[in-house]
């Protein structure tokens, strides 16, 4: 439904939407099938949860595009907090970082600044934080930050983000193969334009699996790279499975991901057959645009939405 989709990434960054969605009285309960709640103590409990059923988890606290320094900072001091409780809890979960939320759009160095606390942070409590990889406008400043934390000042436990529906995702899939570095591996949520980005979904699936492969060679070298395949699509998942099966590929090589709320039945199903099988848990009180692009992405999320809101 492109058409519903279309409607639904427009509503994401819509201002007026925006204020009667979060104050309509029954939104929040309903945002909650995909955010695990608006505190960090909320967040924490989820986590538990998960990991009681196996599961690893990736933290992410809401929000992007910030325009003031001061917000940028109490995102910053937001993860610093939730990394605090990660290790207070002895919980398993990384964290997953909007750049534009650090201030990016502001300052570089505002922005590289904010990395650099949040990434020794993590390094202090041996856990990964990921650059989650917003449009096509920052991705390659995206990706210049992430060589630049990594290589630059020597942060290890770094990760990034690559989108399949960009058709320049394939020689960047390449480079960071080359560098060893840890990918997520998603389709893509934004509404990009057909110059930039494969329209059809058929396209951008076959260009998911193509990526998997450059990390999935059996014939490059060990160099450290490691794959976070992010999807819900179970025809994908089972060719996952069935590639790393028939050529070798150590599960220590790779893991699945899937977003809190969404097929929660399979993310299960793989922890039990033995595959790291993380969830991306997102909590915060700016959860309107990220809630917007999940009923984007599936039929299926708008019903429920509808749903609740008549009972």
């Amino acid at each position: 439904m492109p058409l519903l989709r279309d409607l639904f990434l427009k509503l994401s960054t819509n201002k007026l939407m925006r204020d009667f969605v979060v104050n309509f009285p029954l939104s929040c309960r309903v945002s909650r099938r995909f955010v695990a709640g608006e505190t960090l103590d909320e967040a924490i409990a989820v986590v538990k949860k998960l990991n009681a059923q196996g599961l690893a988890v990736t933290f992410d606290l809401l929000g992007e595009s910030v325009s003031q320094e001061s917000e940028a900072r109490a995102a910053k001091d937001g993860y610093l907090r939730a990394l605090d409780a990660i290790a207070a809890n002895r919980v398993s979960s990384q964290v997953s970082v909007k750049l534009t939320q650090m201030g990016l759009a502001i300052s570089p160095d505002l922005c590289l600044d904010h990395m650099r606390q949040i990434l020794r942070k993590a390094k202090a409590i041996d856990t990964l934080v990921t650059i989650d990889m917003e449009d096509s406008p920052y991705t390659q400043t995206t990706l210049d930050t992430f060589k630049t934390l990594r290589d630059a000042m020597r942060f290890d436990n770094v990760g990034i983000v690559i989108q399949s529906y960009l058709y320049r995702s394939e020689k960047d899939m390449q480079m960071l193969r080359a560098l060893g570095a840890n990918v997520r591996l998603c389709k893509g949520a934004y509404k990009e334009p057909a110059e930039i980005a494969f329209p059809e979904k058929k396209d951008v699936d076959a260009n998911y699996l193509t990526l998997a492969q450059i990390f999935f060679d059996s014939s490059s070298p060990a160099n450290g790279a490691y794959l976070d395949l992010a999807t819900h699509d179970e025809k994908i998942i089972k060719w996952a499975k069935e590639y790393t099966t028939r050529h070798n590929v150590p599960r220590d090589r790779f893991e699945f991901q899937m977003l809190y709320g969404i097929r929660s039945d399979l993310q299960r199903q793989l922890a039990r057959e033995g595959y790291t099988m993380r969830v991306y848990v997102p909590y915060g009180t700016h959860w309107y645009p990220y809630f917007m692009r999940r009923l984007a992405e599936r039929p299926a999320n708008v019903i429920f939405l509808m749903s609740n809101l008549f009972k």
